[in-house]
């Protein structure tokens, strides 16, 4: 499966070349290619969609529910964006879907005081809404 174009809507580019969309759930999917794997960033169960899907407990404006587990699914993330068109997605698609696409950019390298400001400028200005968020990325470190 090939990845996203790095210019379709809510593509970030990750220094490396590998490219992870990011959305919120509460849109209509966009269009183009469906995701071959995506993470669902929610604080309940979603609802299942066609696609290889999994669900990480954690509640808006909040951290995950099981910080072990979300650096092993970011980790996955990460791993799978080199070869396939991977999504991480919240209900908004700004601050718990921002925070991971900054975990992503420190997995992919980028220092992480640096991530939520990469993330800003190259996904959505408004990514990371919370101080406990941006201390979150600061303090992540590869699985």
């Amino acid at each position: 499966m090939e990845s996203w174009d790095p210019a379709a809507r809510g593509v970030l580019r990750l220094p490396s070349g590998r490219c992870v969309r990011g959305r919120g759930l509460r849109r209509p999917l966009p269009e183009g290619p469906a995701p071959g794997f995506a993470v669902h960033l929610l604080g309940r169960r979603p609802a299942p969609v066609p696609w290889e899907a999994r669900w990480l407990r954690w509640p808006d404006f909040r951290l995950p529910a099981d910080h072990e587990e979300a650096s092993r699914v970011l980790g996955e993330v990460w791993s799978r964006a080199a070869s396939e068109r991977v999504e991480v997605a919240c209900a908004g698609g700004r601050g718990r879907t921002g925070t991971a696409l900054a975990c992503l950019a420190v997995l992919d390298g980028v220092p992480a005081d640096e991530a939520v400001a990469f993330v800003r400028r190259h996904y959505h200005p408004g990514a990371v809404e919370t101080p406990w968020q941006r201390r979150y990325v600061r303090r992540f470190a590869r699985p």
